[in-house]
């Protein structure tokens, strides 16, 4: 909490310290989703990149070439990126979508459900930040 010092009135002899109302952030629901979307990709794209060996012997394992980890992770970096600004969240969406779909059908296809949580819960952001993007660009400038 802010503390502000007035004046102190004359013939006072200590200034009076009144508390300042804490103000509240100002950034939009789906500015902080987007940005929270961000990080969980940019956590991905690190641990892709740096693939430690159960990762890349998984990736080895649904039929994928050696390098394949370092295409997702870039990826995953570069959704986090356009997530990061308003006017590509849209772009970074519908990467993030794509990445997330891949995903989804390597482990499904594979019969690995339990792999399958983490992108079903980040789909349902993804969609939602996309279409809220989608949706600010087609508004009319006031």
């Amino acid at each position: 909490m802010k503390s502000s010092v007035l004046a102190a009135p004359s013939g006072a002899g200590r200034p009076v310290v009144r508390n300042a109302v804490a103000t509240k952030s100002k950034m939009p629901w789906r500015d902080v989703v987007a940005l929270a979307l961000a990080a969980f990709f940019v956590v991905g794209s690190i641990t892709n990149i740096f693939a430690p060996g159960s990762i890349y012997e998984e990736y080895l394992t649904w039929g994928y070439p050696p390098w394949f980890h370092f295409v997702t992770g870039s990826l995953e970096l570069t959704t986090a990126v356009l997530l990061t600004r308003a006017n590509t969240r849209v772009l970074g969406a519908a990467l993030g979508g794509s990445v997330v779909l891949g995903a989804l059908a390597t482990v499904t296809l594979h019969g690995e459900y339990g792999h399958a949580a983490a992108p079903l819960v980040v789909s349902i952001p993804t969609i939602g930040v996309g279409w809220s993007a989608r949706r600010s660009l087609k508004a009319p400038n006031a």
